[in-house]
């Protein structure tokens, strides 16, 4: 996947530490939100995306994992740019990739609207006018998925050029998947699935570098 710069043990540590919370940044996110999915009262994953858990009480429990999350994404950035050294992408992937993690954390700073019966005691239907919190949520969540989108097309060409056919199909399906439209009868889960191929993503794509680091 990359070249890299043999620049010594330290800038290596360095690295290493970086892609490691890179590759964190997408467990650590799946583990808190299924937690609050099967512990929080009235949560339905086919009615309620898994950004509505940062609204209630309980929210603040995935306003903190957003904002983690994106600061691993910004860390994988960081880590990607200190990684590659030559070929194609080398210099728009990692932006691309801290793009999705700046977004991630906007998406943690400003929260859903609560609707549909979330949490307990809300009207059980949708939002007559969304707040701006709710606003910019949604705008920083769809900059922050095109932009990952977008990251994984640039690996998609750097992959194929160097004739590896399957890392560049998978990267391309990846692609594929995050760009595709919104259904509104199955919006939450097709944002849950959204965010799984996202950080199945940002998790291969770590533990390949810091595979790449050592073994250099």
């Amino acid at each position: 996947m990359a070249t890299i710069a043999a620049t010594g043990p330290a800038v290596r540590r360095s690295a290493d530490r970086l892609l490691l919370a890179g590759s964190l940044a997408g467990p650590v996110f799946f583990a808190s939100a299924v937690t609050q999915m099967l512990t929080r009262d009235g949560y339905d994953i086919t009615r309620h995306p898994i950004s509505q858990l940062a609204t209630g009480g309980l929210g603040w429990i995935q306003i903190t994992t957003f904002v983690l999350a994106g600061l691993g994404g910004i860390a994988l950035a960081v880590g990607v740019r200190r990684t590659l050294t030559e070929g194609t992408g080398r210099r728009v992937l990692p932006i691309f990739v801290g793009i999705f993690g700046a977004g991630l954390v906007a998406a943690g700073v400003f929260t859903m609207d609560p609707e549909y019966g979330f949490p307990v005691g809300t009207a059980d239907g949708p939002v007559g006018e969304m707040s701006w919190h709710s606003i910019a949520h949604s705008a920083a969540a769809a900059i922050a998925f095109t932009a990952l989108a977008a990251a994984a097309i640039v690996l998609a060409v750097r992959q194929a050029r160097r004739r590896t056919a399957l890392p560049a199909v998978l990267n391309g399906l990846a692609a594929l998947i995050l760009l595709m439209p919104m259904s509104p009868s199955h919006m939450s889960i097709q944002i849950a699935v959204n965010g799984l191929v996202a950080f199945t993503w940002t998790t291969v794509v770590a533990v390949s570098l810091r595979r790449s680091t050592w073994s250099a």
